[in-house]
C-alpha cells in the first residue's frame, strides 16, 4: 500500500462518517442521533426488550447502551420498568412519544438509504451487499468482527432489510 488511500480502514471510515454526517443531519430535526435512531429501531420490532439485549444485537457495550438509553428516557422516549422476575433487569418501553416518531425517523432514514442508492446507481445493490457481508460480525470467529480487527458497525443483515438507515450506524455519541 503506497498511500493512505488505498487503506480498507481508511476508505470505509471515511465513507462512515459521510454517512453518519447525513444521517445526524437527517434526525436532528427530531431530536435523535443515529445510535439512538437503531435503539429506537430495535424497540419499534419488539418493545420490552432489555438494555443488554439491545446491546448485543446492536454490537454496543454495556456503557454505551445505559448512556444512550439515559438520554433516550430523558427525552422522554422511552421508560425502564423492573423485570417481572429478574430485579436486576428493567426492559426498556417506548413512550407514546416514541413510538410516534417511527414514521418520521423511518421516513428520514429512507431518504438517506435513497440517496445513497442514487448516488452509487448500478451499484448499489452490490455496496449493499457488500456491507452486509463485511457487517456480518460473529464475535470469536476468526472473521472482523472478533474483536482483534475491532467494532464493524455497518450493515449487519440481522437488522433488517440490511439497508443503511436499519444499518449500525455508530456515531460515537448516544
Amino acid at each position: 500500500m503506497n498511500r493512505i488511500e488505498d487503506c480498507i480502514a481508511f476508505l470505509i471510515g471515511k465513507a462512515g462518517q459521510q454517512i453518519t454526517r447525513r444521517a445526524r443531519e437527517k434526525l436532528t430535526a427530531h431530536g435523535v442521533t443515529p445510535t439512538q435512531y437503531a435503539v429506537l429501531k430495535v424497540l419499534w420490532e419488539q418493545d420490552g426488550q432489555s438494555a443488554a439485549d439491545l446491546g448485543v444485537r446492536l454490537l454496543i457495550d454495556s456503557a454505551t447502551i445505559t448512556g444512550v438509553v439515559d438520554r433516550l428516557q430523558a427525552a422522554g422516549l422511552l421508560e425502564r420498568r423492573p423485570h417481572t422476575e429478574d430485579r436486576r433487569v428493567h426492559n426498556l418501553f417506548l413512550t407514546a412519544h416514541g413510538g410516534a416518531l417511527q414514521r418520521p425517523l423511518d421516513a428520514a432514514m429512507d431518504l438517506l438509504n435513497d440517496e445513497v442508492a442514487r448516488e452509487m446507481g448500478s451499484d448499489a445493490q452490490t455496496l449493499w451487499a457488500a456491507l452486509r457481508r463485511l457487517g456480518d460480525v460473529r464475535p470469536g470467529d476468526g472473521r472482523i468482527g472478533d474483536g482483534r480487527i475491532g467494532d464493524v458497525r455497518l450493515g449487519d443483515s440481522r437488522l433488517g432489510d440490511g439497508r443503511l438507515g436499519d444499518s449500525r450506524l455508530d456515531d460515537g455519541v448516544g
